[in-house]
């Protein structure tokens, strides 16, 4: 794990925001972490960022809550959150990875139409980090392996949201750059 550090402060305040339901902060966060980790392309940061983007997306969609199961399925994945943490103070990074693993299989866990609801948002989730890595420049087809999403979803998605559209060869104008050069040196 590359980004030891930046994602055991992006946990601690994770925690934090979880005690106020800032889903808001929480989808903050885990843009940071997509940030940081489009850099490194490290798949355990990545993970990060779809587990507490997936959260932050249950927190912010209050009918859940209603479900049967919900509150051994809330309290176990926050208990995940507090056994990463744990795990990256003490340097064990498998036992991290095996704690990110669990949020995974906890899903599988469940039953009915929770099982279903929370299944989609993991999926939405990994699809809209997919996106957000391919924004900072990482190939398509590089992106959809590391995040396990079909080319097809990344490719549809980034088409909704624009992403594909921006013309990074765009830049300024020369009489703007020859003005700009000329008040530089005046």
């Amino acid at each position: 794990m590359e980004e030891k550090e930046h994602v055991l402060n992006v946990l601690r305040k994770v925690k934090l925001a979880l005690k106020s339901e800032d889903y808001i902060e929480i989808k903050n966060l885990s843009n940071q972490v997509v940030h940081s980790s489009s850099i490194n392309q490290d798949p355990d940061s990545i993970s990060v960022a779809v587990v507490i983007y997936s959260l932050s997306k249950l927190i912010e969609r209050e009918k859940y809550k209603s479900y049967k199961n919900w509150r051994v399925f809330y309290k176990r994945y926050l208990e995940c959150i507090d056994d990463s943490i744990t795990a990256l103070e003490k340097g064990d990074i498998e036992l991290f990875r095996e704690q990110m693993q669990l949020v995974r299989e906890l899903i599988q866990n469940l039953t009915g139409n929770l099982k279903d609801y929370i299944s989609q948002v993991f999926r939405k989730a990994e699809i809209n980090k997919a996106s957000r890595i391919y924004e900072h420049g990482i190939s398509m087809e590089k992106t959809a392996r590391i995040l396990g999403v079909s080319l097809w979803e990344l490719a549809e998605y980034a088409g909704s949201t624009g992403i594909a559209d921006v013309n990074l060869s765009v830049t300024m104008p020369i009489k703007q750059r020859i003005k700009n050069s000329e008040e530089m040196f005046r």
